[in-house]
């Protein structure tokens, strides 16, 4: 069979010299033709040449002319054979990772792409394999080869390489196969950088030198703990305080209408709308510090306690010196962890943290649940507050507008709570000298802070910076409200206001008309004594 294979091509000549360039395309074609049959390079300065050509005409007046361009087959093979340690497999051309990635894509088929392995811990595996180099540099790697290893793991850490990681979090509980593809794209990307070949491990060997003084029981915690720190900083704490900025512009705005309270769900003594409000800041901001002390913990890093925290095939300042790597590369607190054989063994810091994002759900639940019932109606419900309309509410029920950014936040707040559930249970199962749940831990953790942040700012934009007092509606409702009785119990007694509050309500009368008909007091001090504006904190 023929080593050659051919593909149709169009290309564009000047018309003016469209028989020259024939001429010039079928004399380079038909003489190296045979030369295409002894060598491959040919082949790839026809097809260079062909495409200067085509370049160079790029300006001026063109008509079509079909042509062939002949390549080879091994060029456009589909596979090259790596081997691990159980035999060779077919690894894609145009992948860098390498059979022991394979072999888990064929073996743990759970799930598909939505379940790959967050993204934000394959770009932490770049800082922590970036970092590793830099101190196996200064241990004596030979410094071309951690050259090498440093750019192609900061290509991983920017992002550049993300279609290289096909793995599922549904693996090994150590993330074991996560580790191995890193290593091996890491490998060869910076055989590729040398010169070599794809899939030679030569000069760069993934385990030998990419994962150098490393376990991935030891490096996954830390690419947890390093993506969940990001992504605490980089996108949950902004998104909480901007959450926290605009509810506190509106607890300022609205800090003169006087409203009516609730307990119980049912109507209580006044309040102002921006009393109200208030608590809500108070509550994201308890968010915003619960979130921050966890993350002490979460800084320690495992890194340098290699298979089972004794720090075997590691050299004396290993883990110091990595720690301080990555917290220079990411801007960060990180540290070594005091004690390896709680960080491989368990990761309780997570479980912390995820804690944390579980009370933060449970106060966003509140917040937007309080705002959207606040919100209901328009003309039925409580409206007290006028929520921003986005889109239509309904496909039968025309002009309906629903308070959707509050039912989004409040589903993202069951997913994180669901999430924490996940969590505690895989954290609570650490066995002798390590967690076997790392994967399933720091999925849920990272879905849980991206999910609460993502849906903070979209709840700050699109729903609390437009809410609108209704006051109208607020100074009905609270000039209704029997439990303004309140204000009389210093000046008549606990009995005589529940009487005048109960007779009222039964015979649909105001508690002014209602206590005067009882003869506990007079008009004149029923003016003085309930005075809304008054019951608003302590005398």
């Amino acid at each position: 069979m023929s080593p050659i294979q051919y593909h149709c091509c169009t290309y564009m000549f000047p018309p003016t010299d469209r028989r020259f360039w024939l001429a010039h395309f079928s004399s380079s074609l038909l003489s190296s033709t045979s030369a295409m049959y002894r060598s491959l390079r040919n082949v790839r300065q026809l097809n260079c040449s062909f495409l200067a050509l085509q370049r160079n005409l790029g300006k001026t007046e063109h008509s079509t002319v079909t042509g062939v361009i002949y390549t080879s087959s091994r060029m456009s093979s589909e596979y090259r054979i790596e081997a691990d340690t159980f035999g060779e497999l077919k690894v894609p051309a145009n992948k860098y990772y390498g059979a022991q990635t394979v072999r888990s894509t064929m073996n743990f088929k759970i799930g598909g792409p939505s379940e790959r392995m967050p993204i934000q811990v394959i770009k932490a595996f770049g800082i922590l394999k970036r970092a590793a180099a830099e101190v196996n540099k200064d241990y004596g790697l030979e410094p071309k080869l951690a050259d090498a290893i440093m750019q192609a793991a900061d290509e991983v850490a920017a992002g550049q390489l993300d279609d290289h990681f096909p793995l599922v979090v549904w693996q090994t509980g150590s993330g074991t196969q996560s580790n191995m593809n890193v290593n091996e794209v890491i490998s060869n990307r910076a055989i590729e950088i040398l010169g070599g070949k794809l899939g030679s491990k030569d000069p760069v060997h993934p385990n030998d030198h990419v994962n150098k003084s490393q376990s991935s029981n030891d490096t996954f915690p830390t690419a947890m703990h390093i993506a969940a720190a990001k992504e605490v900083h980089e996108v949950l704490l902004p998104a909480l305080q901007h959450l926290h900025d605009a509810l506190h512009a509106k607890a300022v705005e609205f800090k003169d209408i006087i409203k009516i309270g609730r307990t119980h769900t049912q109507d209580a003594v006044p309040l102002s709308l921006g009393q109200e409000f208030s608590g809500y800041v108070q509550q994201v901001k308890y968010s915003m510090e619960r979130i921050r002390s966890a993350m002490p913990r979460v800084y320690e890093l495992a890194a340098g306690g290699t298979a089972v925290g004794t720090g075997l095939n590691t050299r004396i300042g290993f883990a110091e010196k990595v720690a301080a790597k990555v917290s220079a590369l990411t801007g960060l607190p990180f540290v070594t962890a005091p004690n390896k054989f709680e960080a491989l063994a368990a990761h309780d810091a997570l479980v912390e943290l995820s804690g944390a994002l579980n009370t933060v759900a449970v106060s966003m639940m509140k917040i937007a649940n309080d705002i959207r019932f606040l919100g209901s109606g328009p003309r039925s419900g409580l409206g007290e507050l006028c929520l921003p309309e986005n889109e239509p509410g309904s496909s039968i029920m025309p002009g309906k507008v629903n308070p959707t950014q509050c039912e989004a936040i409040t589903m993202v707040a069951a997913q994180v709570m669901g999430n924490n559930v996940a969590v505690t249970i895989g954290g609570s199962n650490g066995h002798f000298e390590l967690n076997v749940f790392k994967p399933m831990m720091i999925k849920n953790v990272l879905n849980s802070a991206r999910l609460l942040g993502d849906a903070s700012v979209s709840f700050t934009d699109n729903c609390v910076v437009g809410i609108e007092a209704n006051v109208d509606r607020i100074n009905k409702l609270m000039n209704e409200s029997l439990m303004l009785v309140t204000a009389l119990n210093p000046h008549i007694g606990y009995d005589k206001a529940a009487k005048i509050a109960k007779t009222a309500h039964k015979e649909g009368g105001n508690l002014k008309e209602t206590a005067i008909k009882l003869g506990y007091l007079t008009a004149e001090e029923f003016d003085v004594w309930v005075k809304p504006q008054e019951m608003l904190g302590p005398k």
